[in-house]
């Protein structure tokens, strides 16, 4: 019998479509509620383990209790052993005691589903000293340690099982923002540690790598925006975000964006500035054109689903 931890961090990505740029914190998470964000790191969890569905009599699971794994478990049909308390409210505190736990059970992989603030609590409890696999459910998703997205993690998951002598095991960065220089209006991932992961190409993402980037790069581009907004009819809505190459563009334009949030400029003027997803929903929804301008996250060429969470399938489309 194939043993795997599991530890899924319920609120992960709670903060994404009510543009909170993140979900740490007891007051942030029930603010993201309020403004509509949606509790999806279930969900995620679910599509990366149907993956492994095939060969369900052949794995347990060593997990939480509760909506920390053992909801999405017992939802698939998987065999699971139940570990620490059952708690109605969990934190971060919760993930690094399971975690901590997981160490002495002997499974060959710990599968968490979380974002950068859930890759630092493991980093915490487990070091290097076994394999990880992380599910993308965060907001801001800049560490080594999750795979592109929830197939990707499944996949990555029955890979590893399948043949694990042949994974190429490599220490890979645990990434969060550097809050001192966010404050500053930089936005730069600081390095805070290493997990073993089993890395896999074209499965598992690379880490946020800041784009480096002069003055007259953000001038030409920001000409060709105003080119654009000048070709449009002065009723064209123009979306932009998140990040620092649409912050530096709205700012050589006149107007004064947000760092890691979505504005919504409209006959040149900022008439949305940090919307949430549902904000954003309401402003665009009877508009006749609409010019999303977003950039690729450096390092790992992600477009959507990366930080802006904001912009939502239903606003894309």
């Amino acid at each position: 019998m194939r043993r795997i931890g599991l530890i899924i961090n319920p609120i992960a990505g709670v903060g994404g479509k009510a543009g909170l740029k993140g979900s740490d914190g007891e007051a942030i998470q029930k603010k993201a509620l309020e403004k509509g964000g949606v509790l999806e790191a279930g969900y995620k969890t679910k599509i990366a383990l149907e993956e492994l569905l095939s060969i369900k009599n052949k794995i347990e699971f060593i997990t939480p209790h509760g909506a920390m794994g053992e909801d999405v478990l017992r939802e698939l049909g998987f065999r699971y052993e139940l570990i620490g308390d059952n708690k109605k409210i969990t934190s971060a505190v919760d993930t690094e005691a399971a975690a901590e736990e997981l160490k002495e059970k002997n499974v060959e992989v710990l599968v968490f589903a979380g974002g950068d603030g859930t890759a630092r609590n493991i980093f915490n409890a487990v070091g290097l000293c076994l394999p990880c696999i992380g599910i993308p459910a965060g907001v801001k998703i800049h560490s080594a340690v999750y795979a592109n997205n929830p197939k990707s993690a499944g996949i990555a998951i029955r890979m590893f099982l399948d043949n694990p002598q042949a994974a190429q095991m490599l220490d890979r960065e645990v990434m969060d923002i550097d809050e001192t220089l966010f404050r500053q209006n930089i936005v730069e991932a600081k390095l805070y540690g290493y997990l073993l992961v089993p890395y896999l190409k074209n499965l598992i993402q690379n880490p946020k790598a800041s784009s480096r980037y002069g003055t007259h790069d953000v001038e030409d581009i920001a000409e060709e925006v105003l080119n654009l907004m000048g070709h449009k009819d002065k009723n064209c809505c123009f979306i932009f975000g998140t990040g620092g190459m649409t912050f530096k563009i709205l700012e050589h334009i006149g107007l004064k964006g947000s760092l890691l949030g979505v504005d919504v400029v409209k006959n040149r003027k900022l008439v949305l500035s940090d919307g949430s997803e549902q904000e954003l929903y309401d402003f665009v929804k009877d508009e006749q054109e609409v010019v999303l301008i977003v950039t690729a996250i450096g390092g790992q060429g992600h477009i959507f689903g990366r930080g802006n969470q904001q912009l939502s399938p239903r606003i894309i489309r």
